[in-house]
């Protein structure tokens, strides 16, 4: 599944109002963003069930206020427009797939 980019407010309104939604909030002058970004494409293209968006921090500043992203790489696991996980930081495929299986089991 492609990764969309968003930077608009009601485009990330519709983007997770349905089904599950891994939010990536990055910056681009933010390394382990950067070593992030091909773990969460590569998940991305593995997973076609799960929509995968990325949000850039720096043009989409009320979007990362409204969810409280103050560190970045932070990764939101939305289901049906409501958060139900965060994980801060740099992780490995294995780690983010973890982190996403447990909490959609729960």
């Amino acid at each position: 599944m492609m990764i969309q980019h968003i930077d608009d407010y009601n485009q990330f309104k519709e983007a997770i109002k349905e089904g599950i939604t891994l939010v990536d909030f990055f910056a681009t002058w933010c390394s382990p963003c950067r070593m992030l970004t091909p773990i969460v494409e590569e998940y991305s293209e593995k997973n076609e069930t799960i929509k995968v968006i990325k949000v850039d921090v720096d043009k989409a500043h009320e979007l990362a206020t409204e969810y409280g992203v103050y560190s970045i790489p932070t990764l939101l696991i939305v289901k049906d427009g409501e958060e139900i996980a965060r994980r801060l930081g740099y992780m490995p495929l294995e780690t983010l797939e973890d982190f996403v299986e447990e909490n959609l089991t729960k």
